[in-house]
């Protein structure tokens, strides 16, 4: 064996600077490889719209790299197997990684690391998603927390995270590069059809992209995030989720980055704005620790009532207009289609289209996750477990099951000229801004000037949001009468 050969697994940390295991395996000869193993990762292998993004980060991870003075190389299959190989091809004595929170990832890099340390190898691994490990934020009895707002002052309490590293100036190359699989031939790509043109027209995959999008965010909207962040049709969000989920920039560098206009002022006055932006990265953070100490929280409701909840079966195709964005409701149309179209959707829509799966449609929760699992570029199991389960009141520090999101309201609120839905549904684009988000209720002069045929150019509302919502409290109520019962 080699003492002074590294190998380094990048994993969902596809980035160079502020990489922990990259930086430990930088004083010698290294070894970086990407394994692609969706086999290990069993119903949530990742979606079509996951598999587009990684390709072109993978892509743009090797650039990087390249420009150091090495080269990533890719293998497909069983990663211990692999893993296996590659040590034996080369003679590494050290592997090193940042760790992975999924529950499959926990089990597979236990089983790893022990295997590879009875074999006499040098493991390291180190965390690179997190502000905060999930085991190290405790409440005051010494268990994990299960509400947000006490979580969140926890992790203020335990002081600021770790400063972010920057990137080595210089890999050294082994002596012999292993073989490297063409990234192309792994087909992560659409291309029969290829339906990506959204994605790329929305978002470029990579570290340096997701700098300059950090940069656009702190500079254009960080001022008046909490004020705007709830309005879709403008761009006052940060866009970093999908950047964040595959590490091309990790949270310790988002929180310097904000840490650092608040120290030098460039916020000054609009503290608060950015103080709620930091509150966001947190929630990230709570969703991790929710996912670690509760693994089955993509399957089961943390709230046990709720396992007993009376679903409807979808025997109207309610789900399929729903995925469609053909729902006769505008907000939720929009969104959906933005999230086809882009592999994203605004967070205020993604609550009102979840509340109207689970609440009006009376659908499981888990139809939608599983939905977002498969179309959005931040697929993230914790986020999106977490988020799904908060709608659909079952979870930790969840909204209450009776809160039901009026997608009227919510439209006319949020987005009150329909600049988004206007984007999103130009069939109704032409409707005044008072039938925007109803146009059900427009007379039919308005909408014979604006060109709308309900139920041939845009369907009508596939359910009655009155009645739904009350057939939705009545079977929380049934519910709740069992476990008095």
């Amino acid at each position: 064996m080699n003492d002074n050969i590294t190998l380094v697994w990048f994993r969902q940390d596809l980035r160079l600077a502020d990489n922990p295991a990259l930086k430990a395996a930088a004083s010698g000869r290294v070894i970086p490889v990407y394994i692609h193993d969706p086999q290990a990762a069993g119903e949530w292998a990742m979606g079509g719209a996951a598999q587009w993004w990684l390709h072109h980060s993978l892509a743009d991870l090797d650039r990087n790299l390249q420009a150091l003075g090495s080269r990533l190389i890719l293998r497909h299959g069983s990663a211990p197997a692999v893993l296996d190989d590659l040590i034996a091809e080369v003679g590494v004595s050290r592997v090193v990684w940042n760790r992975c929170y999924e529950p499959w990832a926990i089990a597979r890099d236990r089983a790893v690391k022990g295997d590879l340390k009875a074999r006499g190898l040098q493991v390291e691994s180190f965390n690179a998603s997190l502000l905060f490990e999930p085991w190290t934020i405790r409440s005051g009895a010494g268990g994990p927390f299960r509400v947000y707002t006490p979580f969140w002052r926890a992790c203020r309490a335990a002081g600021g995270p770790s400063a972010p590293e920057a990137a080595p100036d210089r890999l050294e190359a082994p002596a012999v590069w292993p073989h490297s699989e063409r990234l192309n031939d792994w087909h992560l790509l659409p291309t029969a059809p290829d339906w990506s043109g959204g994605l790329r027209t929305a978002w470029t995959p990579g570290e340096a992209a997701a700098r300059d999008r950090l940069i656009a965010f702190l500079d254009r909207a960080l001022g008046q995030y909490r004020d705007r962040r709830n309005e879709p049709g403008v761009p006052a969000t940060s866009g970093l989720s999908p950047h964040l989920h595959w590490g091309e920039i990790g949270p310790r560098q988002v929180w310097s980055a904000v840490a650092d206009r608040l120290e030098t002022g460039a916020v000054a006055g609009r503290e608060g704005q950015a103080e709620t932006f930091l509150k966001e990265i947190v929630w990230r953070e709570f969703s991790y620790h929710l996912l670690f100490h509760n693994p089955d929280l993509p399957h089961r409701p943390l709230n046990a009532r709720f396992e007993d909840f009376p679903w409807t079966d979808d025997e109207t195709g309610h789900l399929a207009a729903w995925q469609r964005g053909r729902t006769g409701y505008p907000i939720v149309d929009a969104g959906m289609r933005q999230l086809w179209a882009t592999g994203w959707m605004h967070n205020r829509v993604r609550m009102v289209v979840a509340s109207f799966l689970v609440k009006d449609l009376l659908l499981p929760w888990q139809a939608g996750e599983a939905w977002f699992w498969d179309t959005l570029v931040d697929a993230d199991l914790a986020s999106n477990s977490a988020s799904w389960q908060w709608v659909a009141g079952c979870g930790a520090d969840a909204a209450p099951y009776f809160r039901v999101f009026n997608p009227v309201l919510q439209g006319e609120k949020f987005d009150p000229a329909g600049a988004y839905v206007r984007h999103w549904v130009p069939e109704v684009a032409r409707l005044p801004d008072r039938f925007v988000h109803r146009p059900w209720q427009a007379p039919g002069e308005v909408l014979e000037a604006a060109g709308v045929r309900l139920g041939e150019t845009y369907p009508g509302p596939i359910v009655d949001h009155s009645e739904a919502r009350a057939r939705a409290l009545a079977a929380f109520e049934r519910i709740k009468q069992t476990d008095a019962a």
